[in-house]
């Protein structure tokens, strides 16, 4: 099964050639409008966002996917880390981080555990 991801962010090109790579259909959008429009249009399985989205953060679009996709899961990534405690804290809905410039090989491991986990908490842990 194909699995489908968008990512958020305005910088994303590595992420997105090593998800590609690994077998993921891939949607980019640079901010948050771009991506409400994009899930206005069609589903996504994950969604991958940062942090540091010019207008509206990542922390408020996963909400507002939260809200808007519920099936849809998040995942927050950025060059800065983000601790266990501050992601739950957040309160955001997202269900892990990922840090930028992982390896390809071991984001995609990643982002299939999120996907066939069982969505039984907002908050999955942190990669590191």
């Amino acid at each position: 099964m194909l699995r489908r991801v968008l990512v958020v962010d305005e910088e994303c090109s590595p992420m997105v050639a090593g998800l590609r790579e690994q077998g993921f259909e891939v949607a980019t959008a640079p901010n948050a409008e771009c991506a409400l429009v994009l899930l206005a249009e069609s589903t996504f399985d994950l969604a991958i966002v940062d942090l540091m989205l010019p207008r509206t953060n990542g922390m408020q679009l996963a909400r507002l996917l939260r809200e808007r996709h519920p099936r849809m899961r998040v995942v927050l990534t950025s060059t800065y880390p983000l601790s266990e405690p501050q992601l739950r804290r957040s309160d955001c809905g997202a269900i892990g981080f990922v840090p930028k410039l992982l390896d390809p090989q071991a984001l995609a491991l990643f982002v299939e555990a999120k996907l066939d986990a069982r969505p039984s908490r907002p908050y999955g842990g942190a990669l590191a």
